[in-house]
């Protein structure tokens, strides 16, 4: 597999890559939408709305929490995930100034 190269975009770029990349799983799409919906939950929780392993639910849950979309917080021997208000606010405001870039009176097809 080749390099990626990434260093020849801008900064703005590369975190928006980043972040339809945590949007381009079902399972990462499943869990954002169930954590809207119940303000957190614990893993073990997810195993049952997703249909994934435990150890798959975290895999995704660890590339959500890269992108800094959700948090967690450790509530004894378990771990609580959220979404991250601020981050989500942000990126909220990058698809929409993406989206914002489209004229569909200067559309060429």
């Amino acid at each position: 597999m080749g390099i990626t190269r990434t260093d020849i975009f801008s900064d703005d770029i590369n975190k928006t890559a980043l972040l339809a990349k945590a949007f381009a799983h079902p399972a990462r799409l499943t869990i954002l939408r169930h954590l809207i919906g119940s303000k957190s939950c614990i893993v073990n929780d997810l195993v049952d709305v997703v249909g994934l392993s435990q150890p798959t639910i975290s895999q995704h849950l660890k590339e959500l929490k890269n992108t800094g979309l959700i948090k967690g917080e450790i509530e004894g021997p378990r771990v609580c995930y959220c979404i991250n208000e601020s981050v989500w606010e942000e990126v909220k405001e990058i698809f929409a100034e993406l989206f914002a870039l489209y004229d569909s009176s200067r559309s060429c097809c």
